[in-house]
């Protein structure tokens, strides 16, 4: 049975110390690690390396806070409020606060196969003062990525 608890707990550190190994090891060794704004990014070795490369390669201060967390030892769910301050050259220095979810799809043995989030990722780029056009662009992009996926097939249509 998954410690769920512990995942997050584990989960939340290692992006807030920078400890991509340390993250890694909680994903399958193919598991696939699906950010919001980032991508996905799949095995171990790509998951420590985007954590490095991405999270911390524009930002530092991180605060992730699991909220409500609920798992049936196969899918795992919480909501979180995430915080970090921008080093990205446009948005020096800009504090950034969204809330999202979390979901956790985990294998038999209990890693991680797959993670993704949702987020107000229109909130985050509003906190760090990306232009309206460049905001719309990155919206078209999430709405087409949502409305690509299977499961919304039957929504899709009236």
């Amino acid at each position: 049975m998954v410690d769920f608890n512990s995942v997050l707990e584990r989960f939340c550190t290692a992006v807030e110390s920078n400890d991509g190994p340390g993250l890694a090891a909680l994903f399958a060794e193919d598991g696939v690690y699906n950010d919001y704004l980032y991508g996905a990014f799949q095995g171990r070795e790509a998951i420590a390396q985007m954590l490095n490369d991405h999270f911390w390669g524009d930002a530092k201060a991180f605060r992730w806070q699991m909220i409500d967390p609920v798992c049936d030892g196969r899918v795992g769910y919480a909501r979180y409020i995430f915080s970090f301050t921008s080093t990205m050259p446009a948005y020096p220095g800009r504090r950034v606060v969204l809330e999202g979810t979390s979901i956790f799809h985990f294998d038999a043995a209990g890693m991680v196969e797959s993670y993704r989030e949702t987020a107000h990722g229109a909130a985050a780029m509003s906190q760090l003062g990306v232009e309206p056009e460049r905001m719309a662009k990155r919206s078209r992009r999430w709405a087409d990525e949502l409305l690509g996926r299977d499961e919304t097939a039957s929504h899709r249509q009236a």
